[in-house]
């Protein structure tokens, strides 16, 4: 049986892919930061429920813990993120862009994606196939922000794109220090979630299938890779 963590998974695409997930036979544990909205999402979906807050080390440390005294851990779907929306559902552009407005989203995009598969990573070497799902963007592509015929580069913000470009690195040097973990970085679209506040185009269900995609990759599939439903991205 393969046992599976995605953070932010009560709702959304994190949610989207324990549904699948879970019909694919894993045992999955909806990782979210308030208990009551990820007890209900995990009886709902025939799931596991586990709190977990990315930006806490010491919620980061007990759910790791817990998941290792139920039996430990194969896949990890580091889907938790935020986009830094003002106020207003507007985006804080390069003039008003401070440290401060920077902060909140290396916080969880970046420090929070490194602190959890920091913590799990004892649990996953211990599997006979490990795999990490980094949440990435269509956004964090260099080659797409100078490219003015790419949708990416009319996004006017510099957090979010640069969180989730930062998110693409970490996943290559963990690929890289870690060979028999399959480690790869994915770009689901532009999604109507609460990420973004239901502006996107596509569904989580079609948002979630190269999430899902990437989740179930065995020990021969690749591994240092940023890619879309439709195929590899340019860094």
């Amino acid at each position: 049986m393969t046992t599976t963590l995605i953070t932010g998974a009560n709702k959304g695409l994190g949610r989207e892919t324990a549904r699948r997930l879970v019909a694919a036979g894993h045992t999955v544990y909806v990782g979210a930061r308030d208990p009551e909205r990820g007890r209900r999402a995990a009886e709902e979906l025939g799931a596991r429920h586990v709190v977990i807050d990315i930006t806490d080390d010491a919620s980061v440390a007990a759910a790791a813990k817990q998941i290792e005294a139920d039996g430990g851990l194969d896949v990890l779907i580091n889907n938790a993120g935020i986009e830094g929306r003002t106020e207003g559902n507007g985006i804080v552009l390069p003039a008003d862009e401070t440290v401060d407005t920077l902060r909140p989203l290396f916080e969880t995009n970046v420090f929070g994606t490194v602190r959890v598969t920091h913590a799990f990573l004892p649990l996953l070497r211990r599997s006979a196939a490990p795999v990490v799902v980094n949440l990435s963007s269509g956004l964090a592509s260099l080659t797409g922000a100078c490219d003015p015929d790419n949708p990416a580069a009319a996004y006017p913000g510099i957090a979010y794109p640069a969180s989730k470009t930062a998110v693409n690195m970490v996943t290559v040097q963990y690929a890289k220090a870690f060979p028999e973990i399959r480690i790869n970085a994915v770009e689901p679209g532009f999604t109507k979630t609460d990420l973004n506040g239901n502006t996107g185009v596509q569904t989580v269900e079609q948002g979630a299938e190269i999430v899902v995609r990437m989740a179930l990759v065995g020990p021969d599939g690749p591994t240092g890779t940023y890619t879309s439903a439709e195929g590899p991205l340019p860094w």
